[in-house]
């Protein structure tokens, strides 16, 4: 049988889909890693030391800061502890831990590849403790310690091959058809892929940030008011669940209220 070079190319595209997955640690999820994580870690150093100098952060003496730094390496250690006790402490030897506050009235936080983070004071009402905020700092790391920001560009990076693959076959088709075809593959793959993987990932990091605060000494039970005031903040504009990548806030606090006793019972140690 002849091999054409489309399918020669959906082949090579394929094996290297394949070649690319990876574990997630701590879950034992199967995800794609197509991005070397040397070159995330590098460009996610940069942009972070970019962001902190550009933005009004706090001195460390300011206690809000003071606050941030403390719960976050509270937060790495028991990410730490943990991942050494499932012998899975070499995925942690390339992250540089960073901790800085942003004076700006964002309600939001993020922790980029190998665990540089930012808080901004915005949040701070909202969290209201510093419990509360433990479980949004457990929730980010995890999000880096489970590499999401590597299966995510891995994730359009493979749309991207997809798209290439199905530009390719329907090159003897008419340009009409050509369109139809195209513009429907990129709709499916939104719903169909990207979507609901970013909503794994998102219920993935609540757990794991849930683990990560019960070691650190911080009670889990907290995660239900401070996703109801997250709740209540956000009423306005919000898409339907199945067309939005983080799950919705009943959803989240189902999961959680689900979640919380035996992880409590199995790791909270109250310090």
């Amino acid at each position: 049988m002849k091999t054409t070079p489309s399918c020669c190319f959906f082949l090579f595209t394929v094996s290297i889909l394949i070649c690319s997955c990876k574990t997630v640690p701590v879950t034992g999820r199967k995800q794609l890693n197509l991005v070397p994580d040397f070159m995330i870690k590098e460009l996610s150093f940069t942009q972070y030391d970019s962001v902190v100098k550009a933005s009004p952060t706090l001195s460390q003496f300011d206690a809000r800061a003071q606050m941030v730094t403390k719960v976050g390496v509270r937060i790495q250690q028991a990410a730490e502890t943990y991942l050494q006790q499932n012998n899975m402490g070499k995925e942690l030897k390339t992250f540089k831990w960073a901790f800085n506050t942003i004076n700006e009235n964002i309600i939001n936080a993020w922790c980029m590849p190998g665990g540089k983070v930012v808080v901004y004071t915005g949040l701070l009402p909202v969290t209201q403790n510093e419990t509360a905020l433990a479980v949004v700092m457990g929730h980010e790391i995890a999000h880096a310690i489970a590499r999401h920001g590597n299966e995510r560009m891995s994730q359009s990076l493979a749309v991207a091959l997809g798209g290439m693959v199905l530009e390719e076959a329907l090159k003897e088709k008419k340009n009409e058809t050509q369109l139809l075809f195209l513009g429907l593959y990129l709709i499916g793959t939104k719903l169909a892929y990207e979507l609901p993987n970013s909503r794994l990932q998102e219920s993935e990091a609540d757990k794991l940030g849930l683990i990560f605060m019960s070691m650190a000494g911080y009670n889990p039970d907290e995660a239900i008011p401070f996703w109801q005031r997250m709740a209540a903040v956000n009423t306005g504009g919000r898409l339907p669940e199945f067309l939005s990548t983080h799950p919705s806030d009943e959803t989240r606090i189902k999961k959680l209220s689900a979640l919380i006793p035996g992880i409590k019972t199995q790791y909270f140690k109250p310090l």
